[in-house]
């Protein structure tokens, strides 16, 4: 997978975000950005994942030596956000099996060894509205990390989580990133510690370390 950037930028009112970015991602390159909070690390991630448009500049996607156009790229894209919702009203079990209906999991896994891979076998049948943070976010994880796609995007992904969820975390990280793109949003280093390139936001600047 391979996702090219040529001079991006984004505009909030009459201030850029960032701007002038040009870069391209690889599978098998895990890369970091980092950046104070409001210094646009979201919002990048969310233009690579055409969630939200820029205001200049591209962002080519290709699989396979195939052009993915940019509305079909959900299609090969996992995230796990703090901004992503659930649907709080269905159960674990029926939030898998809906889940499953759109991307099937790596390796064949099925639901119920998902659930026992996330931790939550005891709360299969409870809905997702009464689940805590910390369940909530290792449920978006697991659909992230599991999901059979090429891309995988994750934007501060031990928010909310205790110390025995961020071990799960950093364990299932490395279990499934082979042979992926993978983006980390994250100012905790030990959330990238598989990264070996970085990008900093700054000013409306973008540096690649």
């Amino acid at each position: 997978m391979q996702i090219q950037v040529e001079n991006l930028g984004r505009k909030f009112n009459k201030d850029w975000i960032f701007r002038n970015f040009d870069t391209t991602f690889q599978s098998n390159q895990p890369v970091a950005i980092t950046g104070a909070n409001g210094s646009g690390k979201s919002t990048l991630l969310q233009i690579i994942a055409a969630i939200l448009p820029a205001t200049e500049g591209k962002v080519k996607y290709t699989y396979r030596q195939k052009n993915i156009e940019e509305d079909k790229i959900f299609r090969y894209l996992s995230l796990a956000a703090p901004y992503q919702e659930l649907i709080e009203e269905f159960t674990l079990q029926e939030s898998v099996v809906f889940h499953l209906q759109f991307k099937p999991f790596r390796n064949q896994l099925a639901a119920g060894e998902f659930i026992k891979k996330i931790g939550l076998e005891k709360a299969r049948n409870k809905p997702v509205k009464n689940f805590s943070s910390g369940m909530k976010q290792r449920l978006k994880l697991g659909l992230a990390f599991f999901s059979d796609t090429p891309i995988l995007l994750l934007d501060e992904p031990t928010s909310n989580l205790d110390k025995n969820g961020v071990d799960w975390y950093q364990q299932h990280l490395s279990d499934n990133i082979a042979d992926r793109l993978v983006l980390i949003c994250s100012n905790q280093p030990y959330e990238y510690e598989i990264c070996k390139r970085i990008i900093h936001i700054q000013d409306s600047l973008i540096y690649i370390r």
